[in-house]
């Protein structure tokens, strides 16, 4: 991957992340980058730093943290407008999912060597809107009240997920990591802190509401862009891929207290329900609307929302194709690409030629 120039936008953890970057900004100076190194200093600061390393002209921006400071990386250079920005990852946070997907290692310096050798590639995004009118008007939609978060690049969970990680300590979670994360999932299950509720998953047609293609009880769902879900033991959605211009939406059905638990292990530990007891869409555009109580989030991270009145919300989901740069290492096996290696060549040709028109 050919840059010149690369922001690196650094979520600290506690200082951890800063004792290897002498080596890191050692290993991407090797490979004749000129690096600009910004640190995280506060909630919703990484997106920031990202939308300006973007519109100061950096060929890649890198976000060397976990999925939440990824997810932001992400926001902030979709906010800058420029559609040739690179996005890269150096895994260093609680959970790597991104990481994961696409085969980098969790220590960070071998995964700066392997980012050394990508190749960019273009991914779809999911993104959403929270809808202020009723769902059927098409006019009355308008981006979350969390400082410009609308995308994802893995995936929206409604439900058990995004309550676990509002009540997760975050003392707890920094020095115990994803234990702390299983313990507050426990607790939500097993305490029945977190109760089931209705949802109501419709079509979307010319930018509005249409027929239902299912409603009921749920304890979670899984709106996916990629298929991993909390770590390489969750495929939520197993059928996802990077470039089908779809998003796949899992819905954990309801049932009682040992039957749901069963539900929710079996689909994120045993990778499908063995039950059956679960729903699977796919498309382009939907929208679900949901109790106003039940919390929403993005890759991992929980949405802040507009303050409303109302029982419930609705959310309108979307397929965003070809979104985004990627940066994914050159051995990486092209599982989430529907496309497949056959056909990667291609595409790494007419981004090559994409390139040197822009030039």
């Amino acid at each position: 991957m050919k840059c010149k120039t690369v922001g690196l936008v650094i979520n600290p953890c506690a200082g951890k992340n800063l004792e290897k970057l002498p080596d890191i900004l050692a290993v991407l100076s090797a490979a004749g980058w000129s690096t600009d190194t910004t640190v995280k200093e506060f909630g919703g600061h990484a997106l920031e730093l990202a939308k300006d390393s973007a519109k100061s002209g950096h060929d890649l921006v890198i976000a060397y943290g976990g999925d939440g400071t990824l997810n932001q990386v992400v926001n902030g250079v979709m906010a800058a407008g420029d559609r040739d920005t690179i996005v890269g990852v150096i895994p260093g946070g609680t959970a790597n999912v991104w990481a994961r997907e696409i085969g980098l290692p969790s220590d960070p310096l071998k995964s700066a060597l392997l980012l050394v050798n990508s190749d960019s590639r273009r991914v779809d995004l999911g993104h959403v809107q929270e809808v202020t009118g009723e769902a059927h008007d098409r006019h009355r939609h308008g981006p979350l009240s969390s400082g410009g978060r609308d995308y994802f690049l893995l995936m929206a969970g409604l439900g058990l997920d995004a309550a676990v990680m509002r009540y997760v300590s975050t003392p707890i979670k920094k020095q115990f990591g994803r234990v702390a994360v299983v313990l507050s999932a426990i607790k939500q299950l097993l305490f029945r802190t977190h109760k089931t509720f209705l949802i109501e998953i419709r079509s979307s047609d010319d930018g509005k509401a249409s027929g239902v293609l299912w409603s009921g009880r749920a304890i979670q769902v899984v709106v996916g862009n990629t298929r991993h879900y909390g770590g390489e033991i969750a495929e939520a959605t197993p059928d996802a891929y990077l470039d089908d211009g779809m998003l796949d939406v899992c819905v954990i059905t309801a049932g009682n207290a040992l039957t749901t638990f069963q539900q929710f292990f079996d689909t994120l530990v045993s990778r499908r329900n063995a039950g059956g007891s679960s729903e699977h869409f796919r498309g382009a555009h939907f929208w679900i609307t949901v109790p106003a109580s039940v919390n929403l989030q993005l890759d991992g991270s929980l949405a802040k929302r507009s303050a409303r009145s109302g029982a419930t919300a609705t959310y309108r989901f979307d397929a965003v194709p070809r979104a985004l740069r990627m940066a994914v290492p050159c051995n990486y096996d092209d599982k989430l690409f529907e496309d497949g290696a056959g056909k990667r060549r291609a595409l790494m040709h007419r981004e090559e030629r994409e390139r040197r028109d822009h030039d």
